[in-house]
Order: C-alpha cells, then structure tokens, then sequence
C-alpha cells in the first residue's frame, strides 16, 4: 500500500514478491549494529510497530504504515555492510599497526636491568668455608744459629716450631638436611672445616663425607635442618654467550656477585685436573670465590667455581666452573659411597690428530681417541680391542678426543654394558665391553702427566730432532711406569722437529714404528 510524504517516509517501490514483515527483537539489534541506528530510534521500536523504511538519504525511518522493494533495501543494506566491514577492517589495520609500532618499547621495557631478586633467592645457598691446618716450620730468625749465637740467647732460640694458617673459600647448600659442595682445594688438608651461615656467619662444625680430586669436588656435612638448598639447572643445555652470574666469598668479602656471560664450554686440556669439562666464564673469579655457584639468569646451578686463568694471580676475565651435571653425579657417588666410583675399560689412549691419521693412512678418519695399549685381562682386551685401533663412539655417541671418552667412561658405572665402535685399519667394528671398576691409583684413560726430574740415560738420536733412551729403574721410577711398559724414552725433542710438531715430547715413550715393536 502507498505511503504519504507526509509521513515522511519515500514512497513504497511496489515489487510483486514482496510482503510486509514485522522486526524481531534480533533484527532490531541486527539493523542498529549494521544501520547505525541511534537511541532515538531504537527506542522507537519499542513505542511504535515494528516496521522500518529507507528514505532518499539511505537513512533508516520509523513508519506507521510501510511497503518497501526487497531489491532497493538488500541493496542499501549492502552498501552500509561493506561501509561497516570496511571501517571494522581499518581499524583492526591501524590495531596491528599501533601493536608493532608499540613491540619496540615492549621489547626495551623488557630488558633485565635488575638481578637483585635471583640474587636474594640464591645468596641463601651459598656459605662461607673456614678451614684451618697446622704445619711444621723453622723458626729461626736468621740465616745462621751456630752455637756462638745459642748461647748468646741463653739456649731460648728455637729450632723448629709448628704454624697455623687459616684458610677462606665458598660453598653451595645442594640440600635441606645440610650436605653441601666445595671445591676440594678448599678443604684439601686441613686438619678442621667450619661453615659459616647467613649474614651472621653462624658457625657449624663440618664432616667431611668424601672427595675427589679427580674433578676437584668435595661433599661437606652440617648438622642442621630446612636450609635453603639451591636448585640445580641442566649444564648440558648452556651455550657460550648466556647470561651468568658468580656468588661467593673473594678475599673474604661475604655474598660478593659478580656478572658475566658464558665465555666456552666443554673446555679441557688445562691440566687442572685429571677429568675436564669446564665451563668457561668472564664473570670475575678471584682467591675464595673457589666452591662457589655459578647460576643463570633464574637461579639455578650450572657450576662450581673452581680455578682462574691468571698471571697475576688476580681475576683476568678468564674463569673456569665444573658442570652442574657434572658435580651432581660426584656429589651422589661420595653421598652414598664416601668415593666416586668410576668404570673403566682397560686402555691407555690418546687423542688422534690429522697428522697421526694421515701417517696412520685411516682414511677419512681424522678425530677420535686411538688406543696405545691395552691392559692385560682388561674388559678392553676380552672385548677384542688392540692397539692402533680408534675408538670413535660409545653407545652411538661420537668420541672427538680422548678426553671425551675418559669423561664418558668414567661416569658409568662398573657392570655397565657399553657398544665401543672403533676403526681397525679403514674397517669399522662394534665390540661390547663390560666396564670394570676404575682400580685405585689406576692411570686415567688419556691422562697425560708431566715428566719428573729423573737420573738423564744415555741417549741416542734415532730420528731428526729426537733423543731417546732406554728404560732404566729410575726412569721407570720417575715416570711411574708400570713394569710392563716397554720401548724407548723420549729424553730430548727439538720443538722445531716434525716429531714436536706431531705431538711427541720429553717423557714419552715409543712402543712402536708402523706398528712394529720398538
């Protein structure tokens, strides 16, 4: 039915399909959200029919009395869809545009400038290691103390007499009932270890359940309860360039925390101990920082501050730490045994170098641990090992350097059963060992110890730039030789000789040339 102007509404466009309709409560809202309808007519809907008509302007207008084309309406409702859809997508535009405009200032607001409160969550856990041992020393005040002089002094100069000298480094509480670890240089030799606590330094007497000087660890015991024990991190997991902090006790100076970054790990070769893996770090070590923690940025212990790179004796930004997973397997070992109890196989090795590879003729062979000898009923010998053989993993994990495989082996257990894969003469082969139980005093896998001063033998210079000599008792003596071990002693090398380029030095000993015994 036709409309009046005066009703202000258009006149109706007459369409065969279509028929009047009456608004739903959910159509209104529908239209008001896609129409912009304002409160006045939204409140009209609820005081008049419910019936809507587009004027001219494409504005929506409440009519009495209405009939409407269906096209022209979806047409106009079309329109101010697409107006809609395209201001909501604007707007979510210029959103996405403030949120990375705003990242940066997130990012810069993010930025640790803090460590105080890891700092007051692990400075708890870490002690003050007191130590005290009495040694024997001369007393005699001057470089002489003939009879004249004694009986100037009426007989009261002293000989000899005994000193007390007092030692300061660091622990870590590991756990609530009071075992705690230190480096073993800390306590090694003193006659009495005591634990300082807190910031009172409350003093307890200290059982020394076990060390290790393999690995410079040892495990401390205070009778006390719910102290605040330290959590362990994953040190396999660290990566040169993380975040580090070092908390101990330098020259004495209580809770001193010192910031760095993770310089290397899996460092070896040092000669500090017989089983390294350090980790490497800049954050400043100096004397009593030894026993130490280093943690990461939450707190957790990723090593034992143990030993610094110096020539003065000072910290040179070159700090060493032995692995958390490391320390843990010791500290486990010494808490249920009172010593580390390590496997071994029963073979004396060395690094393979390019150099012995190429004159050895293994091809594509460059890095593993070659085996120099193989101890008699050994679980290396019933296994099948010889020597000139290169071990090159164990359990499916690749050996780089002998250093590895000592490491490796001498965290198993004895009775454990291990898959060595090695390279015979180019042929690779698995053999199954049964670890044995490192002896006591044993000689480590690769361990490499320096030559002492010994009686000089006659020497012969069989090679350029290389003087060897035969194998005497003090010789033997010297070296710690097992009776068993025979060749010929390095006793002088040129260090611009090939042989020294190759590797070999004074205190070496030839078994044999091209595999011939020598």
């Amino acid at each position: 039915m036709p409309v009046s102007e005066s009703a202000h509404c258009s006149a109706a466009i007459t369409d065969p399909g279509y028929r009047r309709a009456t608004v739903s409560a959910a159509t209104k809202r529908l239209l008001i959200r896609h129409f912009f309808l304002s409160p006045t007519a939204s409140s009209a809907f609820a005081r008049r029919p419910k019936t809507l008509l587009l004027t001219k302007k494409g504005r929506p207008r409440l009519c009495t009395r209405f009939s409407f084309g269906k096209r022209r309406f979806m047409q106009r409702g079309i329109v101010r869809s697409c107006v809609s859809l395209l201001a909501i997508a604007l707007c979510v535009q210029a959103g996405a545009f403030l949120a990375t405009a705003q990242e940066p200032a997130q990012t810069r607001q993010g930025i640790i400038t803090t460590f105080a409160p890891i700092v007051e969550k692990v400075a708890p856990s870490v002690v003050t290691v007191f130590t005290t041992q009495t040694v024997s020393r001369g007393l005699t005040p001057f470089p002489f103390s003939d009879d004249t002089f004694r009986q100037f002094f009426g007989g009261q100069l002293p000989r000899q007499g005994k000193q007390t000298l007092q030692g300061l480094g660091s622990g870590v509480i590991v756990s609530q009932d009071g075992y705690i670890l230190t480096a073993n240089h800390v306590v090694s030799g003193a006659d009495e270890v005591m634990i300082g606590l807190g910031t009172d330094l409350r003093k307890y007497k200290t059982k020394k359940v076990g060390t290790d000087p393999g690995t410079d660890m040892a495990l401390l015991k205070i009778e006390e309860k719910n102290l605040p024990a330290i959590t362990f991190a994953d040190s396999e997991k660290a990566r040169a360039g993380d975040i580090v902090l070092a908390i101990g006790n330098p020259f004495g100076l209580r809770q001193t925390v010192t910031m760095g970054i993770i310089s290397a790990v899996g460092r070896g070769g040092m000669g500090i101990v017989d089983y390294e893996n350090f980790i490497q770090t800049d954050a400043a070590i100096n004397m009593g920082n030894s026993g130490g923690a280093l943690v990461d940025t939450e707190g957790r212990l990723l090593g034992i501050n143990t030993a610094i790179f110096s020539r003065s004796g000072g910290n040179q930004g070159i700090g060493f730490a032995i692995p958390a997973s490391l320390a843990r397997d010791v500290m486990q070992s010494l808490r249920e045994k009172g010593r580390v109890v390590r496997g071994y196989i029963g073979a004396s090795v060395q690094t393979l170098t390019p150099e012995l590879a190429e004159a050895m003729k293994l091809k594509g062979q460059s890095t593993g641990a070659l085996v120099g000898e193989v101890t008699p009923k050994s679980p290396s010998e019933k296994a099948g090992m010889k020597t000139g053989d290169v071990i090159t993993a164990v359990n499916g994990k690749k050996i780089s350097d002998a250093r590895e495989l000592r490491l490796m082996i001498g965290s198993m257990a004895p009775g454990t059963k291990v898959q060595i894969e090695i390279n015979r003469e180019g042929q690779n082969k698995t053999l199954n060992v049964d670890l044995a139980e490192m002896p006591a005093g044993a000689a480590e896998q690769g361990a490499e110890a320096a030559p002492e001063e010994a009686a000089q033998p006659e020497k012969a210079t069989v090679f350029g730039g290389v003087a060897v000599a035969d194998i005497t008792d003090d010789v033997r003596t010297a070296l710690n030789l097992p009776k068993d071990i025979q060749g010929a002693v390095i006793a002088d090398i040129d260090a611009d000789s090939p042989a020294a380029k190759a590797g070999l030095r004074e205190g070496d000993v030839i078994q044999e040339v091209n595999k011939r015994p020598v």
